[in-house]
């Protein structure tokens, strides 16, 4: 299965999925916001991550409203909270396979592009 998490109002998601011609190769795509992600969904990312923390976004507005910057976050916390809000999920999250691609930063966008 080729599946990549988005969200459809990041300019920088649409830059990635429009770089990597995700659509064009047949990649399902699944827009957070309005598709949340079910527990399923983000326990089986985990598990090819190795932690909910690698899925985890500090970027998200709501980690500093929340004051989540000087707290100490179990697993548990990452994987609720993820759940409860979809911009704390680090993104794009593409499963490409048996492989997981997370964030968007120059290596990964290029890792992911190669595996589609």
């Amino acid at each position: 299965m080729n599946k990549i998490y988005h969200l459809a109002t990041c300019d920088t998601c649409r830059k990635i999925l429009k770089e990597v011609e995700a659509v064009e190769k047949g990649a399902t795509l699944q827009d957070i916001k309005t598709e949340k992600i079910t527990p399923a969904q983000l326990d089986e990312m985990k598990k090819m991550a190795g932690s909910y923390e690698a899925l985890f976004s500090r970027r998200s507005l709501q980690y500093k409203a929340r004051g989540l910057a000087g707290k100490e976050l179990t697993e548990k916390d990452y994987r609720d909270l993820i759940l409860e809000e979809y911009t704390f999920l680090k993104r794009p999250v593409a499963i490409i396979g048996k492989q997981i691609f997370i964030g968007n930063d120059k290596k990964t966008v290029e890792a992911l592009k190669n595996a589609l």
